[in-house]
Order: structure tokens, then C-alpha cells, then sequence
């Protein structure tokens, strides 16, 4: 299927002409084997793909003991793959390289040889185990991947035209017109319930069958709990605890994380290395609370008040809506339809903060909490700080509502309060795209354009 991530490459190795290898992170059965193979496959005269997860010891050993006679290094390699090497046009792909750092540690020396481009695959690139004993070669750009973007799926599923005009309208601030938009939001829907794991959008656009997208979507998740227990150490019991609490803590109506449900007394401090885990294999997308919205958002981060979004949207439904082993056909279709009898607010915000984090946000939000002045009490579901930062009106609020009839008081605090602060107030909603009052609504779809 077609990703954005080729592009990304091609630009790479036209930017880098072999001073730099290319580490391209990203969660479990997101594609990056996949997308990083055919690159090679049609951007070179040969590669050799190392996978780690298969390498025997004599692999292993010539990336201990042979670095420094890259003569015989190569000559090995290429016995060894049966595959003849050619002086920069050829490639060697080290593909979960979290599990033999020192081939990462390598790359320092590969480099400088100048012989060939490398590209690494790999998750949990920044777990202390993975890490520790070997020295991070500078010489590594990185490129990070995510689930298939609304874009993207639209693609996989043979519709090349309803985001140019998507694009088109927001650029303009134009709505798309009843029809149009409710075709979007029904194509929308789609996206949102299937996710964008290219194994279960590839079950849909093959078959539009819900009980298969469903099972690919659960061999996913079993696959994430079998890491856990695999390589998360002594944290893997707090690990999968926190994994297994997402979908009901996003049910809570602030959707703020509380380890309370997990563990009576329960402090961060005990938790941290745990939700870090999770956020590292990009299996979750955490949302920290900075309490004082300008520029500096990072700054004023209260590291214990955060939201944990599942990184993808079609993997939380599998995850919520799990009574029977299988989410019935019957339930993907009634939420296709708008019509099951649940909170949809935590799933419209999960696939905001996928759609946000994709295009390249780290995610906030605002809460206050004040006890004795209401002017004060609000919370913003996500913040974002403009491109070009000047010296004032640099932060945009962003509200995110599920249903018809809502109302923006939070907005409209947070206005008056940080009026010098505010950039362009956002409300993205089921709705087509209208400007009033000096706040854009946006509908669902334009999200990751923001």
C-alpha cells in the first residue's frame, strides 16, 4: 500500500549522499519492514536486509569482530546474503535493530567508510537496555512512523479524490457542502473505526468485512501483550496493567489517567518507567497538562497529569469493546452509522490526538481546576503552539466535540483569560467547516491539518 514514509526516504537519501543512515522508528506491525524494503527493492541496484530477530551468531559476531577490516566485513556479509554489493548503490537494511545494539553502535564506522547507505528499523530505540553499553552514532538521521493516516487510507481503499478537495476546502476555509461532507465523514468513520494498522485497513479494503479487520486488529494487541511480557523486565506487570486500563480510563469523562484504578495509593513516581514504556514503543500517545499556555508548553508540563491516547484508534475499539474475544460485526456497523449507545467522546479523541501527533504536534492540554473561582475552572482538550512564533498570540486551543449540541464555555474562558496568549481558537466537530465569532470550526476529518 502506498505510504507517505517513501517519500520521506527518497528525500533522505537525496539529502544524506551516504553521510548518514536512517533510523526508522515506530510501533509493532506499523509497516516499517515493509515500506523500507520495497525502498530498497526500487531505489537500489541491491540491498541486504539483516533481521534480527532471525540473525544467527555468525551474523552477529562479524558486527563484534570484523568492523575493523570492512574489506572482508562486506565480502562476508555478501557471501553470506548471496548478494553482490555495489559502491553507493546498494543498501543494508538492519531491521529490529533494538535487539543487537551493537550492529546500531556499528553504524558510526559503516559511515564513514562511505560505501553504502544503511537504514535501521527498530522500536523501543530508547529503552535503557537497548541502549545501554554502546555508543548512539550522531551520524543517524531518524524518521519516525506512525499508523496510516486518513490520507493514506483513502488510498488504500481506491479514493485518490476526497482529500485533494478536503485539502482544497480547509486552505480556503470553505465548507465542502452538505453531500460532499457527508461522503467524508461517512469515508471519516471508516478510517476511524479500522485504524490505520496496514494489516487491518488492507483486511477492509479487501473484503469490507468487519470480523476480519477485527481479527487482524486482535492479533495486534496480542502481539503488543507478548512484547510486554517479552522484553518490558520487571516493569511488565505495571506495563500491561496500565495497557490493559486504557479504554476506561478514556471513558472517564476529563480522561485524565488515574493510577488509583490500577493500584490503591498509587504514585507516578512508581509508574513513570512503566507509562515511558509504552509511550517509547509508540504504542501509546501520552498528553501532559501544561499549566501555563505560552510558548514554552514543555516548560509548564505537569509530568503527573496526563491523558494516555491509544496510538491507534482502530486498536482502542478492538481494545473497549472486547466482551467476546471479537467485536461483533454488528457493533462495527452500528458505529459506521452513529448509532451505538455509548460515549463516543473518547474514541472522536483519541483519533484527534493520532491525527495530531502524526502531523507532527507533541500533545497538550489545559486544566485548572480552581475551587474557589469558576472564571478560572476550565479544561481545553489539546494546545498547540503556531509554526512562527512571535511575541505574543502564539497558542490555539482546541476543543473536541462528539455530538450536535455542545457548548464552549472552557473556550471561552481560556479566550478571555489568555487573550494575549490565544492564536486561532479551533473547534473540531461532526459538522462542516464555518467561521463565527472569531473561532473555526473544523469537521473531524481536517484534524491532522491544523
Amino acid at each position: 500500500m502506498k505510504r507517505k514514509a517513501f517519500d520521506e526516504l527518497k528525500a533522505w537519501k537525496e539529502r544524506s549522499c551516504g553521510e548518514s543512515a536512517l533510523l526508522v522508528r515506530g510501533a509493532r506491525r506499523v509497516g516499517k519492514s515493509y515500506i523500507v524494503e520495497g525502498f530498497a527493492k526500487k531505489e537500489y541496484k541491491s540491498y541486504i536486509l539483516i533481521d534480527f530477530n532471525l540473525a544467527d551468531e555468525q551474523v552477529r559476531d562479524m558486527f563484534i569482530h570484523d568492523l575493523n577490516d570492512l574489506d572482508t566485513f562486506f565480502l562476508k556479509l555478501s557471501t553470506l546474503y548471496n548478494t553482490k554489493l555495489y559502491e553507493r548503490e546498494s543498501v543494508m537494511i538492519l531491521d529490529e535493530v533494538q535487539l543487537f545494539p551493537r550492529a546500531r553502535s556499528a553504524i558510526k564506522y559503516l559511515v564513514a567508510d562511505g560505501r553504502f547507505d544503511y537504514i535501521e528499523t527498530g522500536s523501543l530505540i530508547s529503552i535503557r537496555k537497548n541502549v545501554e553499553g554502546i555508543l548512539i552514532p550522531s551520524e543517524e538521521d531518524k524518521l519516525d512512523m506512525y499508523p496510516m493516516d486518513f490520507e493514506e487510507f483513502l488510498w488504500a481503499v481506491g479514493d485518490e479524490t476526497m482529500f485533494p478537495l478536503i485539502k482544497n476546502c480547509y486552505e480556503k476555509k470553505q465548507p465542502l457542502g452538505q453531500a460532499l461532507h457527508r461522503k467524508a465523514m461517512d469515508l471519516f468513520r471508516q478510517y476511524m473505526i479500522v485504524g490505520g494498522m496496514p494489516q487491518a485497513v488492507k483486511a477492509f479494503a479487501e473484503s469490507r468485512d468487519f470480523d476480519k479487520v477485527d481479527r487482524a486488529k486482535r492479533r495486534i494487541l496480542n502481539l503488543y501483550r507478548d512484547d510486554i511480557r517479552k522484553h518490558a523486565g520487571s516493569d511488565a506487570m505495571k506495563i500491561e496493567a496500565i495497557f490493559d486500563e486504557l479504554p476506561s480510563q478514556l471513558k472517564n469523562q476529563n480522561r485524565h489517567f488515574k493510577l488509583s484504578s490500577i493500584e490503591k495509593g498509587a504514585r507516578f513516581d512508581s509508574y513513570k518507567d512503566a507509562m515511558f514504556w509504552l509511550s517509547e514503543a509508540m504504542i501509546v500517545n501520552n498528553c501532559y497538562n501544561s499549566t501555563e499556555p505560552s510558548v514554552g508548553l514543555n516548560l509548564n508540563r505537569d509530568r503527573t497529569l496526563l491523558k494516555c491516547y491509544m496510538g491507534d484508534t482502530g486498536l482502542l475499539i478492538s481494545h473497549a469493546f472486547d466482551e467476546n474475544g471479537i467485536v461483533s460485526e454488528e457493533v462495527y456497523k452500528k458505529l459506521l452509522l452513529d448509532k451505538l449507545e455509548v460515549n463516543m467522546g473518547m474514541v472522536i479523541e483519541n483519533i484527534v490526538s493520532q491525527m495530531l501527533t502524526r502531523s507532527g504536534h507533541k500533545l497538550y492540554f489545559y486544566a485548572n481546576s480552581d475551587r474557589d473561582d469558576s472564571d478560572n475552572r476550565m479544561e481545553i482538550d489539546f494546545l498547540i503552539a503556531k509554526s512562527k512564533i512571535s511575541n505574543r498570540h502564539n497558542i490555539s486551543p482546541i476543543e473536541v466535540k462528539s455530538g450536535k449540541n455542545y457548548t464552549l464555555s472552557s473556550l471561552n474562558k481560556f479566550r478571555r483569560k489568555y487573550a494575549e496568549q490565544t492564536h486561532i481558537p479551533y473547534v473540531l466537530h461532526t459538522a462542516d467547516l464555518k467561521e463565527e465569532d472569531g473561532i473555526i470550526y473544523l469537521p473531524l476529518y481536517m484534524a491532522g491539518m491544523v
